[in-house]
């Protein structure tokens, strides 16, 4: 265990596909696995994700070895009923530890082939979808993990060996998973010149959806980063040809997989019960960081959420109040249905009119011409309500007797000022 192991390591071939999708002696260019490398090399023609790439090779293989032990090689082979048989084999199979996959990973297996097939017959080389009607497993409820609590972080910290490289090393991504809120893919991506120690900050360059973002570092996770630059990663490093920051045993960037798997492990270790990994550490980031105080919109941009789903998801992890409702909705955006509504305008009124720009330029161009219009007619409304407010208070004095009042020019300008 630990740095002992990496020399072992460095000798052993990696896992992963050991074999490319055409069997061998395949040659016919209408084959299943002719059109399956065709179909992937468009994906990657429109910059599809390596991990996107790699998801569908490995529901493909899947699905073309299945179809290999029953003799179908061909496109207009494969019927509506077939995949309906393979979608009953994908339920009861059984990993090498004896467990099912799951409901979310049968839902993507078959979703390939959906997607798969459609470009099959777009391509023309099939008349009939035969995976158009296929009705995948229905998706099971999905609830949030609870956030873990101060002792439960002490404990999961405390477990990698910092006296051993790679145990400093371990220790350093659970503090930046845990810091920054970042996903298992942006961590593996990160480089060496995404990460500024003397800045405190961390640059995701490609987040999920291609999107990037800034965020700020903590003092003692700079302190542990800047540990496993000074003593870990010289020992795992093969050469400087190498830009990922955290290095595996093999000298190279980490597979998103196998880092989630690890600390889904190392969290088992630490006595904690909760389920999860990686996604665990995110929420408590975001958890505790609301629960001190913070705006949800900075925590939704820390997070690389878009504004809708994050709010749901926090929100319904909020605690509850005693009777037994949840506890008053934190200021921040609302959801797209809410902001159709008229005269909602709880979504600026704490805002200043560089907020309002800023919150109105990151909407889709849909979205942003409907609350365009929502504020044209919520600001000609204001006007209204104050061109009324300023003719009763000038009734008013009339009736009082007060003529010297503010002159209408004068009205008019107080109006326009605000």
């Amino acid at each position: 265990k630990g740095i002992a192991s990496v020399a072992g390591m460095r000798g052993r071939r990696k896992g992963g596909l050991s074999a490319p999708l055409r069997p061998e002696g395949d040659d016919d260019p209408f084959s299943l696995w002719s059109h399956s490398e065709a179909w992937l090399e468009r994906m990657a023609e429109r910059n599809y994700s390596e991990t996107s790439l790699s998801a569908a090779r490995w529901a493909l293989k899947m699905f073309l070895d299945w179809a290999k032990e029953r003799e179908l090689s061909s496109p207009d082979q494969i019927t509506k009923p077939i995949l309906e048989s393979y979608q009953g084999w994908l339920y009861r199979y059984e990993k090498k530890d004896g467990e099912r996959l799951s409901v979310r990973t049968q839902r993507a297996r078959l979703g390939t082939l959906q997607r798969f097939f459609s470009w099959l017959c777009k391509s023309g080389f099939l008349m009939a979808n035969p995976a158009a009607d296929l009705e995948l497993p229905r998706k099971p409820y999905h609830a949030l993990p609870k956030a873990l609590n101060a002792e439960e972080l002490r404990r999961l910290m405390g477990q990698p060996d910092v006296t051993d490289p790679l145990g400093l090393r371990d220790r350093a991504i659970l503090e930046t998973l845990y810091a920054t809120g970042m996903r298992r893919g942006e961590l593996v991506s990160l480089d060496l010149e995404d990460i500024d120690l003397k800045a405190s900050s961390v640059h995701i360059r490609k987040g999920k959806g291609g999107k990037g973002r800034l965020l700020p570092l903590g003092d003692a996770t700079v302190r542990w980063l800047e540990a496993y630059l000074e003593r870990s990663r010289p020992a795992l490093s093969m050469g400087e040809g190498e830009r990922a920051f955290f290095l595996s045993g093999y000298g190279e960037r980490f597979n998103p997989n196998y880092l989630g798997n690890w600390v889904s492990k190392t969290i088992k270790a630490a006595g904690i019960e909760k389920k999860g990994s990686c996604h665990l550490l995110r929420h408590s980031c975001a958890t505790h960081m609301m629960e001190n105080g913070a705006d949800i919109r900075l925590i939704q941009r820390m997070l690389g959420h878009g504004p809708t789903r994050y709010h749901a998801d926090l929100h319904r992890s909020e605690p509850r109040s005693p009777a037994g409702g949840l506890r008053e909705k934190p200021s921040g955006r609302t959801s797209k249905a809410d902001l159709k509504k008229p005269g909602n305008t709880a979504m600026f009124e704490s805002m200043n009119a560089a907020q309002v720009i800023e919150e109105i330029d990151a909407m889709p161009a849909e979205e942003r011409d409907k609350v365009v219009i929502h504020l044209g007619r919520m600001q000609e409304r204001l006007f209204h309500e104050k061109q009324v407010e300023v003719a009763e208070r000038r009734l008013e004095d009339l009736e009082n007797g007060l003529t010297e009042t503010v002159s209408h020019e004068e009205a008019m300008r107080m109006v326009r000022e605000g």
